[in-house]
């Protein structure tokens, strides 16, 4: 059986700082926001694995995020957590258009 995707915006392009994370609210999920050095925008959960930390207080470097809790690293790309450490977080499809963003969330 096929999953439902919708969209939902979630903010203006321009709005979004570099390299800060921006936290999301839509129902029941809190998603972390980035908007990375080269222009792409990813979502993930916005809750570390490891302890709860809150991921869009977290610094970026390239396309990891570091747990503002005990510096976990994690892949914004693929949730994964980076060795020695493990977990993952879920990610989130974003698009871009014009100035707004979007993010895909299942139904």
């Amino acid at each position: 059986m096929e999953q439902t995707i919708r969209e939902v915006f979630i903010s203006n392009y321009d709005e979004l700082p570099v390299r800060l994370g921006k936290a999301v609210v839509i129902e029941d999920r809190e998603i972390a926001v980035f908007r990375l050095t080269n222009g792409n925008v990813k979502a993930i959960e916005n809750k570390c694995p490891h302890r709860g930390g809150v991921l869009s207080e977290g610094m970026i470097s390239g396309e990891h995020v570091f747990c503002p809790l005990h510096d976990w690293k994690i892949n914004v790309n693929d949730g994964l957590v980076q060795a020695p450490d493990k977990g993952c977080v879920q990610t989130y499809k974003t698009r871009i258009e014009g100035n707004q963003v979007y993010v895909e969330l299942p139904q």
